[in-house]
């Protein structure tokens, strides 16, 4: 039971960091982008393409599996995923968002996420990889309950991340210019706010959560091209449930999506467990369609 709370933790803070930037897209730009998993998935695969491109010129920093390669190919892979989200957004959302419904938004969300993986296939082929061949021994905690000293550096990071999102989000000029369009961007408009630049920074903010969450996903599991679509339910239902727009709420959805999936295999195959989140997201959408938190009326609280 102990370990698979853990593990549990683990799983539920990378959804997280997924979930957070879903979150703040639907919040803030008002349509569930279901390509979002997929810019999980190229971050992670992009910290594989410059790692294999610059060698390990160094070792592992013990006792962790990586070294400081990993930690610059991942800074890569932020700019590089932030790059494909904008892109992205110029060519395809933006023109969209302009001239037709929410719903074809929603859609072509739907074939940009085809689209983005079948050029991870196309790249790296379907294969599993690993950022590292090194062995790891896990950590006795306490009876029962054993780490790897990788799920603790996940753990940490995610920790400092979304306390310095918060942060941003609530003592920033941008941050709070974020918070406003969400609520209310009529009147972010009359106040001479410039939307572009804020509707910019959501795209860059998301897909580096995303990349980062790729990356820690690779690390603890294993990369393959469908990441994105195994995380794409455990995403909505995270952000659903802690309420959309609410970055905490993302967090606490997170970790109860990756608890549920954790503890459920002590009741039913293994096979079956990622169905939980989508009776996770059915319970929510029963019982309180507005989530743990409530949705905000747009965006990043």
């Amino acid at each position: 039971m102990l370990q698979a709370l853990a593990d549990g933790i683990l799983t539920g803070s990378i959804i997280a960091l997924g979930a957070i930037g879903l979150t703040l897209t639907m919040g803030i730009l008002r349509f569930a982008n279901f390509a979002h998993a997929e810019l999980i998935t190229w971050g992670a695969y992009m910290a594989l393409g410059v790692l294999a491109i610059t060698g390990t010129f160094a070792g592992p920093i013990s006792p962790f599996s990586f070294g400081l390669p990993l930690v610059f190919a991942t800074l890569i892979a932020v700019v590089l995923t932030a790059a494909l989200a904008l892109l992205i957004d110029h060519l395809v959302f933006r023109p969209l968002r302009s001239h037709t419904s929410h719903m074809t938004v929603v859609f072509a969300s739907f074939g940009v996420s085809l689209l983005v993986r079948m050029v991870i296939l196309l790249i790296f082929g379907g294969s599993a990889a690993y950022y590292s061949n090194e062995l790891q021994i896990a950590v006795r905690v306490m009876p029962g309950l054993r780490v790897m000293p990788d799920h603790i550096f996940t753990l940490a990071l995610t920790v400092v991340i979304v306390v310095a999102l918060h942060l941003f989000l609530q003592k920033t000029r941008l941050g709070l210019s974020m918070r406003a369009l969400a609520e209310n961007p009529d009147l972010v408009r009359i106040n001479g706010i410039d939307t572009r630049v804020v509707v910019r920074w959501t795209w860059v903010i998301g897909a580096a959560l995303a990349a980062v969450s790729g990356v820690l996903y690779g690390l603890t599991v294993q990369l393959r091209p469908e990441i994105g679509f195994q995380l794409l339910l455990p995403l909505f239902a995270a952000a659903i449930l802690g309420g959309v727009g609410n970055v905490f709420g993302a967090v606490i959805g997170g970790l109860i999506v990756g608890l549920a999936e954790s503890l459920s295999v002590l009741f039913v195959p293994a096979g079956y467990k990622m169905a939980v989140p989508f009776f996770i997201l059915l319970a929510v959408l029963y019982v309180r369609p507005s989530g743990i938190f409530g949705a905000l009326r747009g965006g990043a609280k």
